[in-house]
């Protein structure tokens, strides 16, 4: 079962990650033309502005969701690594724990902000406001969902020593905790 959740979460990921480069591409796309268009032809689509900061903080959301999921984010360890496996494991869970309550949170009020924003429209796009509310309770199931996973299998014994320590010191560590220079 375990098995089965853990492939399901990283087959989201892939398209979280395929949705990434889609929207970074429109973002680049539709921000060059329109310099191009202001600077060569004194117009510009109004639309792609708009369009293109809804992208950027939809991106920005899955990507931490992506993140959560290959434990990429950075942080310090220096008081956590130095306590005993099970000092380890006990902040580990409380650290869970928080997390899954800033999801609950975070989902709360952007469900707030969702219904606040059903009925207004953005100025260019003349669309829904909630869709850009959204994405706050999209990124707090999905990150609850990932985090929950992982508390599961630190209660059930589940997590190797050498994993309780979930984040990345720096990106360089990161590159060369694979033995190549390279990212994994």
């Amino acid at each position: 079962m375990q098995q089965r959740i853990d492939r399901l979460i990283n087959q989201l990921c892939k398209v979280l990650e395929t949705f990434l480069v889609f929207s970074l591409a429109s973002m680049v796309v539709m921000v060059f033309g329109n310099v191009v268009l202001r600077y060569g032809f004194n117009s510009g689509i109004t639309v792609s502005e708009e369009a293109s900061r809804w992208l950027f903080v939809w991106m920005t959301f899955m990507g931490a969701v992506v993140a959560l999921n290959e434990r990429g984010h950075l942080g310090t360890d220096f008081l956590v690594a130095r306590l005993p496996a099970w000092g380890r494991k006990l902040c580990l869970g409380v650290g869970y724990l928080l997390m899954l309550f800033i999801c609950v949170l975070i989902c709360k009020g952007a469900w707030e902000q969702t219904k606040i924003g059903w009925s207004a429209t953005s100025a260019a796009m003349e669309v829904s406001m909630a869709w850009f509310f959204s994405v706050g309770i999209v990124f707090a199931v999905l990150a609850g969902i990932i985090i929950l996973r992982d508390f599961v299998k630190l209660v059930t014994g589940q997590v190797a020593d050498a994993d309780l320590v979930m984040i990345q010191e720096s990106e360089e560590t990161a590159h060369a905790s694979n033995g190549t220079g390279d990212k994994k």
